[in-house]
């Protein structure tokens, strides 16, 4: 389906599950999550009716930029080179347990931040996630998200094929823990 036909009953459905937080941990095996899903090339129009309809009820983390800050954080040679170093183990780069902060650390500073302020916190562009090691679950499972007072959204450019949600549509991504809009 496209866009403009697509969209409305979406949206519908994503306010209903925000609304609903109850039922919505009833549907997530605990969970605290939604994952709006969207066709990949589509996102553009997605984010704009997003930002739209929720206005300022909800705080758009930019996972993406968040990427960027992390980089500029030590600059790029610094960057390239501890990358380069831990070429067989790249994911240890944006998600480990020390106490550094990663990229993983702050895009769950963004989503305690938003919830500090009662707004409901939504990642976008979050494909720049493939790769990192960082996956959804990760993020759904986190403190932060379970016993938060608002559901965390996640806009996930994705398809479903045959019942599997396929991240930037080739990698079978989880369910667990979230409700699905799709």
């Amino acid at each position: 389906m496209s866009f403009t036909t697509d969209h409305k009953q979406k949206f519908e459905d994503l306010a209903f599950q925000i609304k609903n937080q109850d039922r919505l941990r009833l549907q997530a095996n605990g969970g605290n999550s939604i994952i709006f899903s969207y066709p990949p090339e589509e996102e553009s129009l997605y984010l704009e009716k997003a930002a739209d309809i929720f206005g300022d009820e909800v705080v758009f983390i930019d996972v993406a930029k968040l990427l960027v800050d992390f980089i500029d954080k030590e600059g790029w040679d610094e960057f390239k080179t501890y990358y380069e170093s831990l070429s067989t183990t790249p994911h240890i780069v944006f998600k480990s347990s020390d106490p550094e902060m990663d990229l993983f650390d702050m895009i769950i500073e963004g989503i305690s931040t938003a919830l500090a302020d009662s707004k409901i916190p939504i990642l976008i562009r979050t494909g720049v996630l493939l790769g990192t090691g960082i996956e959804n679950v990760n993020i759904m499972e986190h403190a932060v998200v379970m016993h938060s007072a608002h559901p965390l959204v996640i806009f996930y450019p994705s398809t479903i094929k045959d019942d599997t949600l396929l991240f930037l549509n080739f990698k079978p991504a989880s369910k667990y823990r979230c409700v699905l809009v799709k």
